[in-house]
């Protein structure tokens, strides 16, 4: 009975200690589901703001798909016929309003119902053909006040390739025009001036090609002038001006001094025979491209 009664005794103990250590565990576990809960509820919360956020990131995103159609389209541009608004504001851009007179309560109105300033040029029928065709077309054009402008016709693609109308850019490039009208005009006065010498003159590029010769040059030395213009001096009249001493001057001492003057070569010419010249250059700068040139003047010694 003694036995028994302290191994009762022990399973006793066994027992409380098992208890204790049970409650210890529920203790526990009731923290841990305290604390799962809490997690729940920030991450309804989180949840809840993700889905927010994830509207607001749509709608962005229509906005910027939007963007990236005008974008990919040249953003300042106008739309021909039926121009849309985007995030309201008008589908051309201000300065395009020196060519058509649009003005913001245009938008949505056929554009053949708006005055252009283009002379001789009916861009609406253009941009029909491409539009029609999706072949792009561009020309140089004129207003009644005299700007010029190259403008382009595209057709107006989306970001998913598909055809929503047409594009009409339109690049100011009257500098350009009056710069090569000036051009034009000072290589008319410059050939006139080349022309009244009575010396015999050529012009050459800096790859030493002949750009263009005087009369006296074509009349002293049996050439055509057609033979001449675009050829390497070295080359004219079956090549009789491959000269060492001349080759010496262009190709040395003139790169080297800028100039030279009353540099006397003698040769035989197949055409005129044999001629002593004195012979007279210099490297000027174009002032209108940059361009190098080279003057050289030739004076027969008798």
């Amino acid at each position: 009975m003694e036995q028994l009664e302290r191994e009762l005794a022990c399973t006793k103990e066994n027992l409380q200690a098992t208890i204790e250590e049970q409650q210890a565990s529920n203790e526990e576990l009731q923290s841990t589901n305290e604390e799962l809960e809490t997690s729940k509820e920030e991450l309804q919360s989180l949840n809840e703001e993700l889905i927010t956020v994830n509207a607001e990131l749509q709608s962005k995103i229509e906005q910027l798909a939007g963007m990236q159609n005008d974008m990919k389209n040249l953003l300042d541009n106008i739309r021909h016929h039926l121009p849309r608004r985007a995030s309201g504001h008008p589908a051309f851009h201000r300065d395009v309003t020196r060519i058509y007179r649009l003005v913001a309560t245009d938008v949505d109105r056929p554009l053949g119902d708006v005055k252009s300033e283009i002379e001789d040029e009916d861009l609406l029928a253009k941009a029909q053909t491409v539009l029609n065709t999706l072949v792009p077309w561009e020309r140089e054009v004129r207003t009644v006040s005299g700007i010029w402008y190259l403008v382009r016709i595209q057709p107006y693609r989306t970001l998913d390739n598909v055809i929503d109308g047409v594009v009409l850019t339109f690049t100011d490039i009257s500098p350009r025009i009056q710069a090569e009208a000036l051009a034009q005009d000072a290589r008319i006065l410059a050939e006139s001036i080349v022309d009244t010498v009575r010396e015999p003159l050529v012009v050459l590029d800096n790859q030493l090609k002949v750009i263009s010769v005087n009369r006296s040059f074509c009349r002293d030395f049996g050439v055509a002038q057609e033979n001449t213009v675009g050829h390497q001096i070295y080359d004219l009249g079956n090549r009789q001006w491959d000269i060492p001493k001349l080759r010496e001057l262009l190709e040395t001492i003139l790169p080297r001094d800028q100039s030279f003057d009353g540099y006397a070569v003698e040769h035989d010419f197949p055409v005129i025979g044999r001629h002593k010249m004195l012979l007279n250059a210099r490297r000027i700068v174009s002032k209108i491209d940059g361009a190098q040139l080279i003057l050289l003047a030739i004076e027969f010694v008798l």
